[in-house]
């Protein structure tokens, strides 16, 4: 017996990462589904938070607005930690690649791509120091030393750990973007 909450999960799988002609191709776009890991951390955080403005409001009825000014910030700290850690991943348009970190954001536009490709390499597990065998996907960029390429995705990061047939397909589709666009 089918479940009708996963309906939407198999037709995401079964179709094809192709765009449809209607879709703007302009648009950035993660080429792959978010992964549970990532939206845990950030759930979690966002529950923080809730406690946080709960708090917030009680320090402020008894009479100490500076204090709940503070606490108010610490929220909306926390708030934002949790957008940018789920805005993070690699993004993808016809104007390039765009690599969204906690920290930073990396675009490089189709023609500065020499090659992007999977290997099998040691990569760090959910972006922590300790590393395991794995599978990364590299942009070799034009201006840059192949040795000084950074990894776009890793089966062990937030998106992908435990999930290897989406890491291959969210790998093929970047490198389909990018043997579409650097042809021309």
């Amino acid at each position: 017996m089918p479940l009708p909450f996963l309906t939407a999960d198999r037709a995401f799988d079964a179709a094809d990462d192709a765009a449809l002609p209607f879709d703007d191709r302009d648009r950035w776009r993660r080429p792959y589904r978010i992964g549970p890991w990532r939206v845990g951390v950030a759930a979690l955080l966002l529950l923080l938070a809730s406690y946080v403005l709960c708090a917030a409001v009680i320090i402020a009825l008894t009479g100490a607005v500076s204090e709940a000014g503070v606490v108010l910030g610490i929220a909306l700290l926390i708030i934002a930690c949790a957008l940018r850690l789920l805005r993070e991943g690699v993004w993808v348009s016809a104007h390039g690649v765009r690599h969204v970190g906690f920290l930073g954001t990396r675009t490089v536009p189709w023609e500065r791509v020499v090659a992007v490709r999977t290997v099998q390499q040691p990569v760090r597990w959910l972006g922590l120091p300790r590393t395991v065998q794995g599978q990364a996907l590299l942009l070799v960029r034009a201006d840059r030393r192949a040795e000084d390429v950074s990894p776009l995705l890793t089966t062990h990061n937030a998106d992908f750990l435990a999930r290897p047939e989406s890491f291959d397909r969210a790998a093929d589709s970047v490198e389909a973007w990018a043997e579409e666009y650097r042809r021309g």
